[in-house]
């Protein structure tokens, strides 16, 4: 609280809202560091290709990730092998969504990913996305 100086005398009850406001952009700016680095699901080091596209992420897709040891991991849940399809229809009826992008590790056999394409393909879903990293320009330069 805070003396008004000038005709009244009292004391002034107003709130000050500049602590608040430090302590509110502090912790902004934590999490604004923080939440790129959290990682959710299998560590698979994607592919890189010269053709990609920037997609924006919505949270809501369904993501497939493959690691270099065939292990499958639907939204961050690793999946047994043989009950994809199950769990696909399951989130289908939650969300209805029939898109399903597919992150394979650069390591991972082509069969494996051909397998869970049929097994997506099984179960119903035809848009499927494959998710690359960018090639760089120095990389494609050590390629040539």
């Amino acid at each position: 609280m805070a003396m008004q100086l000038g005709s009244g005398g009292g004391v002034k009850s107003d709130i000050n809202v500049t602590p608040l406001v430090d302590v509110m952009l502090v912790l902004l700016i934590i999490m604004m560091i923080v939440a790129p680095l959290i990682q959710q699901g299998a560590n698979v080091a994607l592919p890189k290709a010269r053709n990609t596209a920037e997609k924006p992420e919505v949270s809501g897709q369904t993501v497939l990730a493959i690691t270099s040891d065939r292990r499958l991991w639907l939204n961050a849940i690793q999946v047994p092998a043989g009950s994809l399809a199950s769990r696909l229809a399951a989130l289908q009826d939650k969300s209805g969504d029939t898109v399903v992008i597919i992150k394979a590790d650069e390591n991972v056999q082509y069969s494996a990913v051909m397998d869970a394409m049929d097994e997506l393909r099984a179960a119903g879903i035809e848009d499927i996305g494959l998710i690359t990293d960018p090639r760089a320009a120095a990389d494609e330069k050590e390629g040539e």
